[in-house]
């Protein structure tokens, strides 16, 4: 290779977490820590991660001969960079097993900041983004693809093709802008007993081109609950008898289940039929046995400042349980200031199957209050 060409090429650090959102589909919400891995393992769960990377480098595809992927091995991204066909070298000094740990990935941060490569793009959830901002903090731009089933945290593309694709801008123009984002985790024991308690552990540079970018989770106002609360009443009013309702998490549908006398999982996904449950914090094999064709509908709600409503914290509802209740079957119930936040009042979905998440786009009524239902636009 000529020295001019050379001088050409740039170098993207990948890091993938072959574990990250290993326990969405089985309801753990979360994979962090050895033990909650083996028992995601033990209950069927598959790993993601690389399939959500594998989306991102698809968009850099026509630059394979201006691009040096710089990784690592195996599942923790040689694997994919092979497989996407690009130039790539291997960093050693970390684990070869598909089970990596937290201490690899900060290693592996630590060793392409002060390898050369001009942006990291990682695959992983807010665990994984808390790793390497230990290791780099503001030190080199990133990129998150997100993997994970804990996402809150605005260094997450919108998606692993928006990844992918705010990766193309920043090393091959036009250019894009840097900005300092937060990286948020939540205490997922707590998560798992229904409570969520968010810490701030610093900050990546990211590139920034707003509509590439996921928001930042957003908590709702005291003023909110009203607005909440007549929506969840009007969802109520409209729910058959003799059907079976897949009920998502977020404070909005826990209100409707309490207006019903319901038990519940706030952040999990529960089964009522007539008043009355039939299953709490349900996983997805768990799902699709209930599941009775024509007959179940899902209810859920727009998690705040995000504009998610499949793909974020609700991995139980899968691409397996979405087709099998069809689009028409989908109730979305939001406060109107919770829509009038949102990025381009637009919600959005994430399932992990990019057909079914263009079957899901065009438009969906969203229930907001008593005898009151908005159109909103469904984007990817």
């Amino acid at each position: 290779m000529s020295e001019a060409v050379a001088e050409n090429i740039r170098r993207l650090g990948l890091i993938v977490n072959p574990v990250a959102g290993m326990g969405g589909s089985v309801g753990l919400k979360g994979t962090d820590g050895l033990d909650i891995l083996e028992r995601a393992i033990a209950l069927g769960a598959k790993p993601g991660a690389n399939r959500r990377a594998m989306e991102a480098l698809e968009r850099l595809c026509d630059y394979r001969k201006q691009l040096e992927i710089v990784t690592f091995p195996g599942e923790m991204g040689a694997t994919v960079s092979n497989r996407a066909g690009f130039r790539h070298s291997v960093l050693r000094g970390t684990s070869r097993l598909e089970r990596t740990s937290s201490e690899d990935t900060v290693k592996a941060a630590g060793l392409l900041m002060s390898g050369g490569v001009d942006i990291i793009l990682f695959a992983g959830g807010d665990g994984t983004a808390r790793d390497i901002v230990s290791a780099v903090g503001t030190g080199i731009p990133v990129i998150g693809i997100p993997a994970g089933v804990k996402i809150h945290s605005p260094v997450f593309a919108r998606n692993p093709s928006a990844a992918g694709e705010l990766a193309r801008l920043f090393l091959f123009g036009p250019p894009t802008g840097l900005r300092e984002l937060e990286v948020m985790d939540i205490d997922e024991e707590s998560f798992r007993q229904g409570r969520v308690s968010t810490s701030l552990f610093g900050y990546l540079m990211v590139p920034y081109e707003k509509s590439h970018l996921q928001g930042g989770k957003s908590g709702s106002p005291r003023s909110e609950a009203v607005e909440v609360d007549g929506a969840a009443r009007e969802a109520v009013s409209r729910m058959l008898p003799g059907v079976l309702y897949l009920v998502g998490p977020g404070s909005t549908t826990a209100s409707l289940m309490g207006i019903m006398g319901c038990p519940f999982s706030l952040l999990g996904v529960d089964a009522v039929r007539d008043g009355k449950i039939l299953g709490k914090d349900l996983s997805e094999s768990e799902i699709l046995e209930m599941i009775e064709p024509g007959n179940t509908r899902i209810i859920i709600t727009v998690i705040g400042g995000q504009g998610f409503i499949f793909g974020r914290g609700n991995q139980q509802i899968g691409p397996g349980v979405i087709r099998m209740v069809g689009k028409k079957n989908i109730t979305v119930v939001a406060a109107p200031s919770k829509l009038r936040s949102l990025p381009g009042r637009s919600i959005f979905v994430d399932t992990g199957d990019t057909q079914l998440d263009e079957d899901l786009c065009g438009y969906m009524r969203v229930i907001t209050g008593p005898s009151e239902e908005t159109l909103v636009s469904v984007r990817r």
